[in-house]
């Protein structure tokens, strides 16, 4: 039986389609109108895959400031749209979440857990841990939070991208240090994903690559992995101010489905250089 893959022109969901081949069912917003329950209803019906795996998302983390209802339909109705369908034909749900569910702990130090309470911070943080809820009411649910997701997309921009591109424009850079994160290669959550979709371990689940950083370390690493001798300057958070507030730290456990014994997740600097070997 299929997999019904949402969102596969991003970076995950091109990640996932690599892998499944025929087997995956693309779908993108000419295949199926993912605000529209009555099509996805009759869409689910018809194709009758074994999962859907929703990596469609509003992604836009400023503009959702002041673009809530748009924010809201993409990450949320849409994820209660395809639950509805899911459950009346007995599919699995994989529905991809976000480490921006945290956030308003500011002295948190210790990374999140599945049994923590989620505390976002930004507009789209609620956004993400409504469709959460929606997914998590049926059955045959995976809610995967990840975080900072790269990966090989003609159609996405992603963090690493950004810096080799101004690397190139700029003399020195300067990053955020006091944010501190997960940023994850989308080629191992892909696998990670694949095997819980073998599974019948359901529930909520942290995949991102181990050991936290910053955003600041993490680009000076992406210049020196590249041989790039630009540098790049620590600033805070208050001298980049942006439209909507980030996490100060947002670090993910993953102990949880490390338990399960699935593929493993490379600590980020080894994963950002499987990104960087493929790349070239």
């Amino acid at each position: 039986m299929a997999i019904l893959v949402t969102g596969v022109n991003g970076q995950l969901g091109s990640a996932l389609l690599r892998r499944l081949g025929p087997s995956c069912i693309p779908c993108d917003r000419q295949f199926m109108d993912l605000f529209d329950r009555v099509e996805v209803d009759a869409k689910i019906a018809e194709l009758k895959p074994r999962v859907v795996i929703n990596c469609a998302a509003y992604t836009h983390v400023d503009l959702a400031e002041t673009n809530i209802e748009s924010c809201t339909q993409t990450n949320a109705i849409a994820v209660k749209n395809l639950a509805d369908a899911c459950f009346a034909n007995d599919v699995v749900l994989v529905q991809i979440s976000t480490d921006y569910v945290f956030g308003a702990d500011l002295s948190r130090t210790i990374a999140y857990t599945e049994f923590d309470l989620p505390s976002p911070v930004n507009a789209y943080g609620h956004s993400k841990l409504a469709g959460e809820r929606y997914a998590v009411a049926i059955p045959k649910h995976f809610v995967i939070r990840t975080c900072g997701l790269y990966g090989h997309s003609k159609h996405s921009v992603n963090f690493v991208e950004k810096i080799l591109e101004l690397s190139q424009t700029r003399e020195r850079l300067r990053v955020v240090s006091d944010q501190y994160c997960s940023p994850t290669f989308v080629e191992e959550l892909a696998d990670a994903i694949l095997f819980l979709c073998q599974t019948t371990k359901y529930g909520l689940y942290h995949v991102v690559n181990s050991a936290p950083t910053t955003w600041y370390a993490f680009a000076a690493e992406i210049l020196r992995q590249s041989k790039i001798l630009v540098p790049v300057d620590p600033i805070t958070s208050a001298e980049f101010p942006t439209a909507a507030v980030r996490p100060r730290y947002s670090v993910l456990d993953t102990t949880k489905y490390q338990s399960l014994g699935g593929p493993v997740m490379s600590d980020w600097p080894t994963a950002l250089a499987k990104y960087l070997a493929q790349r070239n």
